[in-house]
C-alpha cells in the first residue's frame, strides 16, 4: 500500500455528496458546482488523492468523469463489498457521513483499484448499449403487460408504447453501426469478435463498451471479469458445487445470448454443450460453461491468440 496516498471516501446520493477526506468530513451538492468544489478542495492537498465511492445506480458517474477528467484516480466498488467491510468492522449505523468514512477505510485499507478513464468513443458507446438495454427490457415488460390488458384504451396505448421504443431501439442500433464504423480500432475489434458463430454485432459492441479491458487481460481476469469464474464452495469435510458470482451483469447477459444461440449454430460450442449435457450437467450449467469458454476465446482473439475453443 502507497503509504503517502490520501483517501478520499464519497458517499453518494441523487443530491448529495458526502465526503470523507484524510478522516474529515464535509458534505456538497452533487451538481456541477458542488462537484467543482471538491475537485478544489482535492487539489488543495499535499500529497495524491486516491477517490473511492460506491456504485450508486448512474448518480456516481457524474462525479466519476469530473475527477477524471481534473486527473484523480477512482475507484467504484459494489455496494456490497461496503457493507461487508463495515459489518466485519463492527459498524452497524448507517448514515452518509458515516458511510462515507465506512468508504474511505475501505479505500486506504484495501486498496481498490481505480477505474480506467474512457475515451469520448467508448463513453459514447458504453451509453448507446446501456440505453439499448433498458429499452429492450421496457418492451419486454410492455408487450408481457399488453398481453393481460382487456379495456381498449389501454391496448391502444400499450401497442403505440411498444412502437415507439421499437423505433427507438432501431435508432440506436444504426447508431452503433455509425458509430463503429466511424473508428477503424473499434471496427476491427469488433469484427474480430464476430469471427466466432453465436457472437453478433450488438453482442461484440455490448462486450466492448462494458468490457473495455477485452483483449489485454489474463483468461482468468477475463472470466472473473464477466461473472462467469466458478468459485469453490469448501470447509472442512464439506465440498460443495462450484458456483459463478460478481462480474458485470450486462457483460454476463450479453454472453449467455451468444453461448445460447452457439450452442445450436457454433459446430465446436455444439459439441462441447453436448458433451456437458451427457455427462449429466444442468443445461443452465453447460451454458454457464459455454459462456467462460466464448469469454476466454474472445479475449485471446483480441490478443491475435488462437486458443482451441473445444479444449
Amino acid at each position: 500500500m502507497n503509504e503517502s496516498l490520501i483517501w478520499c471516501g464519497v458517499d453518494v446520493a441523487k443530491n448529495s455528496l458526502s465526503i470523507s477526506l484524510n478522516q474529515q468530513l464535509f458534505e456538497v451538492a452533487n451538481s456541477t458546482s458542488g462537484r467543482q468544489r471538491l475537485v478544489e478542495r482535492l487539489r488543495g492537498m499535499a500529497a495524491p488523492v486516491q477517490v473511492v465511492c460506491e456504485a450508486s445506480g448512474g448518480y456516481e458517474q457524474p462525479l466519476v468523469k469530473r475527477l477524471q477528467k481534473a486527473g484523480f484516480a477512482i475507484a467504484v466498488v459494489e455496494p456490497a463489498r461496503i457493507r461487508a467491510f463495515a459489518k466485519a468492522a463492527g459498524i452497524r449505523a448507517k448514515t452518509d457521513p458515516i458511510d462515507a468514512a465506512v468508504i474511505e477505510r475501505f479505500g486506504r485499507l484495501i486498496g481498490p483499484l481505480a477505474a480506467p478513464i474512457p475515451t469520448e468513443v467508448e463513453s459514447r458507446l458504453r451509453e448507446l448499449t446501456r440505453r439499448r438495454a433498458q429499452l429492450r427490457d421496457l418492451l419486454t415488460l410492455e408487450s408481457n403487460q399488453l398481453a393481460h390488458l382487456q379495456d381498449s384504451l389501454l391496448r391502444r396505448q400499450a401497442k403505440q408504447l411498444c412502437s415507439k421504443v421499437e423505433k427507438q431501439i432501431v435508432q440506436i442500433e444504426q447508431e452503433l453501426k455509425k458509430l463503429v464504423a466511424e473508428h477503424q480500432g473499434l471496427q476491427t475489434k469488433a469484427q474480430t469478435l464476430e469471427e466466432v458463430s453465436g457472437v453478433g454485432f450488438l453482442t461484440a459492441v455490448t462486450l466492448l463498451s462494458e468490457m473495455p479491458e477485452l483483449g489485454s487481460i489474463a483468461r482468468g481476469q477475463a472470466a472473473a471479469l464477466a461473472g462467469v469464474a466458478p468459485y469453490n464452495q469448501q470447509s472442512g469435510n464439506w465440498e460443495g458445487a462450484r458456483r459463478i458470482r460478481g462480474g458485470r451483469s450486462a457483460v454476463r447477459r450479453a454472453l449467455y445470448m451468444a453461448a445460447l444461440v452457439g450452442s445450436r449454430s457454433n459446430p465446436i460450442l455444439k459439441a462441447v454443450y453436448q458433451r456437458l449435457r451427457d455427462n449429466g450437467k444442468p443445461p443452465k450449467v453447460a451454458l454457464t460453461a459455454l459462456m467462460r469458454k466464448l469469454i476466454i476465446h474472445l479475449n485471446a482473439l483480441l490478443k491475435n491468440l488462437r486458443l482451441d475453443l473445444a479444449g
